[in-house]
């Protein structure tokens, strides 16, 4: 399986759809809130959200939707970073409810090599997360510092701290 990239795999271009999608629970949601001490009613009171809002119910907080997309992309894009560097923009573009499903996909927009160390580069991609009608929810850009194919030789490979079977 494969989990990240390096500098040379990734190409200016490139399209990764990131799969399985993420249904979305109420349950999901209320606990991301309350791990972040987000307390919105729009959120966590369905009275409130359905009374008071223009959606007539709860919407699903807008930063467990990037966060799951960044999360659905590690395999595509950062699991092998080594830092991710920025996030440029962050757009909520469409609200999200409950039971709703999530896909994501990553564009790669750019690349360069690093300027101080030869062994890493830049990598600047765009994701994507759209709900199961393809209506577009989440739109982020950011950089992403990943290894060159050197940098995991000199490492001793690809998974260095994992130990290896003993026969």
């Amino acid at each position: 399986m494969q989990f990240g990239r390096t500098y040379e795999e990734f190409e200016v271009g490139a399209v990764y759809k990131h799969w399985p999608g993420k249904t979305v629970t109420e349950y999901d949601d209320h606990l991301f809130c309350l791990l972040t001490m987000n307390h919105h009613p729009l959120h966590m009171d369905t009275n409130y959200a359905e009374k008071t809002t223009d959606f007539g119910k709860n919407v699903v907080v807008g930063n467990y939707i990037y966060s799951l997309l960044l999360g659905m992309s590690v395999p595509d894009v950062s699991g092998k970073a080594i830092a991710n560097l920025e996030i440029e923009s962050l757009k909520h573009v469409a609200p999200t409810f409950h039971g709703d499903t999530i896909y994501g996909e990553t564009t790669v927009l750019d690349k360069t090599p690093s300027r101080s160390k030869n062994d890493r580069g830049i990598v600047y991609v765009e994701t994507k997360g759209y709900k199961q009608d393809g209506t577009l929810v989440c739109v982020f850009r950011r950089k992403v510092m990943v290894p060159t194919e050197t940098y995991i030789k000199e490492r001793g490979g690809e998974q260095p701290g994992r130990p290896a079977p003993s026969n």
